[in-house]
């Protein structure tokens, strides 16, 4: 990445409030569009036999048939079709959304309100696991991207909301989702790592957000070949090194198993993330060890050989 590029997105991590600007609101007929593609997803099969539920819980929620929690929902009593569903997210503050992912919940909606998940599953890394393919360490070693930390956030999160190739133009990346993952960016609990290329360009990258010794991965984007993994395999190295336990990545996705992450029951999970996410973490800005050779790390070992 060029001195130029550098100084421009460095300028956008931890500044104050002031010189955040709130996303501005969808435009109608964006927002018309996510519903129609929102209430298509939904239809299909097998989501469909988890519309009733759903319904019903927003139903319920808004005219006081189901009290409302104080705090988060608890994710044991979560419905099991649709899978997960624990209740309506009606604070997207800081505060009340760290309190969610330390319980095992996350926020996700594609239309109408935000809605607390905790799936029966969890496809999580335990950081020893993951899994570094031939291809994706020579990409490493032979610096192809440059990798940074919380250069570039908002621009990451937008990134991850862009349409998929051949995918419908559906995403949960929502201006209230931008707004609520930018106040725990400026709060020190939500990152991004970005992967450049040699022109300065940001080519891939991914978001989440970090609980004591336990990251949640949100989501991923990439722009260019591999850029994605480059990030991702730079990110977990460096967490194993500052002490991180797992990263949790929600769903399965061939992409996930492939990088080494397995199922768990949501009980074991939940009582990791009890053990875990109490203990001190790596709070604050972050930034890339430039000691650190992610191209012969050794997940297993934590050891990080020279090229």
């Amino acid at each position: 990445m060029s001195s130029t590029s550098e100084t421009t997105v460095a300028t956008s991590v931890y500044e104050g409030t002031d010189n955040i600007k709130t996303t501005p609101p969808e435009v109608l007929p964006d927002l018309l569009r996510r519903w129609i593609l929102g209430v298509a997803w939904s239809l299909k099969p097998p989501r469909t036999w988890g519309v009733p539920a759903t319904l019903w819980m927003v139903a319920s929620h808004y005219t006081g048939l189901r009290e409302v929690d104080e705090g988060v929902p608890n994710p044991e009593l979560a419905f099991s079709n649709p899978d997960g569903l624990a209740g309506i997210c009606h604070d997207m503050g800081v505060d009340s959304l760290m309190a969610g992912y330390r319980a095992g919940l996350f926020p996700f909606s594609h239309i109408g309100p935000q809605k607390w998940w905790a799936p029966s599953t969890r496809m999580v890394l335990r950081l020893s696991d993951f899994h570094m393919e031939k291809n994706l360490r020579r990409r490493l070693r032979n610096k192809h991207y440059t990798v940074t930390f919380d250069k570039a956030f908002e621009e990451v999160v937008l990134g991850c909301g862009e349409p998929r190739p051949g995918r419908p133009k559906l995403t949960w990346v929502t201006p209230d989702v931008i707004d609520a993952y930018m106040a725990l960016h400026r709060a020190g609990h939500a990152h991004s790592v970005e992967a450049w290329d040699a022109e300065g360009n940001l080519a891939g990258g991914a978001f989440g957000v970090a609980a004591g010794q336990v990251f949640f991965t949100e989501s991923q984007f990439t722009r260019q070949r591999d850029a994605s993994k480059v990030a991702f395999a730079t990110l977990n190295c460096h967490m194993q090194k500052w002490g991180f336990v797992l990263n949790d990545g929600k769903f399965h996705t061939g992409h996930l198993s492939q990088a080494g992450f397995q199922l768990m029951p949501r009980s074991q999970f939940n009582a990791l993330l009890a053990r875990h996410c109490p203990l001190p973490g790596n709070d604050g800005p972050w930034a890339i060890d430039e000691t650190l050779d992610v191209g012969g790390w050794d997940p297993r070992t934590g050891i990080v050989t020279a090229p």
